[in-house]
């Protein structure tokens, strides 16, 4: 099954940058730990060690980039508890950021070019607000596995390999001569599948929101949508009264380029001036068990909340692979969709390992990344992983395959779910089935 770009996804987690510009400063030996393993290793066994970087204290908030690291940690603290990869434990050295260029390229020095001999082999679940380090990794040739694509890093370099994956040439340039391409299988989804044929965009007066929501408007457009178009002030947003506007207008669907919280104080007006809405629509990044406290507020609005994404709901335990995540997430207290996708990056950085020592070839940087580019498919028909990396079902398969030119139109594949009051997140069809041929729309990031 082919696999779909994630670049409008990727617009939208972009918008994080609108609510602050993250200024830097040296890193704090604090900021830079390493996790070793709950378990004793034999006397002379060395670790195998990995990185994550994580803007965990970036301007955004505390818990806006946290769920991709605390899924990885997870599993390889199930996984060492098992006795980790062929008898050796995995170290996880963790660096924080704090959202800026300057924090993010100090994690990278000290994680991939050290000069204490403890370098990880390694990048993983990587999720950092500005990805500045991103050029350093891929020229030192470190397999940087499963990040999120907060920006245009992982359809720019080699040896990034984002969890969405990706088709573009990666040769130091971004996508095609600096444009990168989305989908519209969105929007086609909620045409086909609940008859839609009005949708608002709501976006601030603000650069990033209002590139985002054009982004949007074109997608809609191409979909046979009519388009209604709201504008609140950044400073001073006037919900209540975008809001009126939506009800008079009779949207179907409500997206937005707004932040979390503009997203919740848009709900809470939605409910105020009594606006029937088929569906309010979010991406994977607040496709969280936090709702209820989220959008306390705003109870009509919260049941009319849907997700779109390219992993499986969390919420799926009829799935082996989800109860796992759970159990193992089990102690974190909340459940969100970032959490399984880090989960499932170092689910696949343990199949590489695995692999290259299997192999008697040593867990190297050279063969952890020959193994992505096999697992990931070459798109030629000949990798070994030519259907592309699924980290058994949690992901929509994940290709890397180098296109020469960019796609006009893309087969794609969509994991939706809704939230309802006392079930949660519940699917709607299957992820692999939701299925849609769909155009490839340009942009610049």
């Amino acid at each position: 099954m082919r696999r779909r770009l994630r670049a409008a996804e990727s617009a939208a987690l972009g918008l994080l940058l609108l609510l602050s510009a993250a200024c830097g400063s040296r890193l704090p030996e604090s900021d830079f730990e390493h996790r070793g393993t709950p378990t004793t290793p034999a006397a002379g066994t060395t670790p195998i060690r990995v990185g994550i970087i994580t803007s965990a204290t970036s301007p955004v908030g505390a818990a806006a980039f946290t769920g991709p690291r605390d899924g990885a940690e997870a599993w390889f603290e199930r996984l060492n508890a098992r006795g980790g990869i062929d008898g050796r434990p995995v170290e996880v050295r963790l660096c924080d950021d704090g959202g800026s260029g300057v924090g993010n390229n100090e994690c990278v020095h000290r994680l991939i070019d050290g000069n204490d001999g403890n370098n990880v082999v390694a990048l993983v679940a990587t999720t950092a607000l500005d990805y500045a380090g991103a050029s350093r990794v891929s020229h030192a040739r470190v397999p940087d596995i499963g990040g999120q694509p907060i920006g245009a890093a992982y359809d720019t370099y080699p040896h990034l390999y984002g969890i969405y994956g990706s088709l573009a040439p990666r040769d130091g340039t971004v996508g095609w001569g600096g444009r990168l391409y989305g989908g519209t299988e969105v929007y086609r989804y909620f045409a086909r599948e609940h008859g839609a044929r009005t949708a608002a965009v709501v976006s601030y007066n603000q650069a990033a929101s209002a590139a985002y929501a054009r982004l949007v408007v074109r997608g809609l457009k191409a979909e046979g949508y009519d388009v209604v178009t709201e504008e609140v002030d950044f400073a001073l947003p006037n919900f209540r009264a975008a809001a009126a506007d939506l009800k008079e207008q009779g949207a179907d669907l409500v997206l937005d380029a707004l932040d979390t919280h503009g997203n919740a104080r848009l709900c809470e007006a939605l409910d105020d001036v009594g606006a029937e809405i088929t569906a309010k629509v979010t991406n994977v990044q607040n496709w969280t068990s936090t709702v209820p406290e989220d959008y306390k507020d705003s109870p009509r609005c919260r049941n009319a909340l849907w997700a779109t994404g390219s992993s499986r709901n969390y919420e799926d335990t009829d799935q082996a692979a989800v109860r796992e995540f759970r159990d193992g997430t089990e102690k974190l207290g909340t459940h969100s969709q970032w959490q399984l996708e880090g989960w499932a990056a170092a689910m696949w950085f343990t199949e590489a390992a695995r692999a290259c020592a299997q192999a008697g070839t040593g867990v190297t940087r050279a063969c952890v990344d020959d193994f992505m580019n096999r697992s990931g498919g070459d798109g030629q028909g000949n990798g070994e992983g030519d259907d592309g990396y699924t980290a058994d079902g949690l992901l929509i398969p994940v290709r890397f395959e180098r296109a020469a030119e960019p796609p006009r139109t893309r087969w794609t594949c969509l994991s939706v779910a809704r939230w309802q009051d006392g079930r949660g997140w519940v699917s709607q069809g299957d992820m692999n089935a939701d299925c849609f041929d769909v155009p490839q729309l340009a942009y610049r990031p």
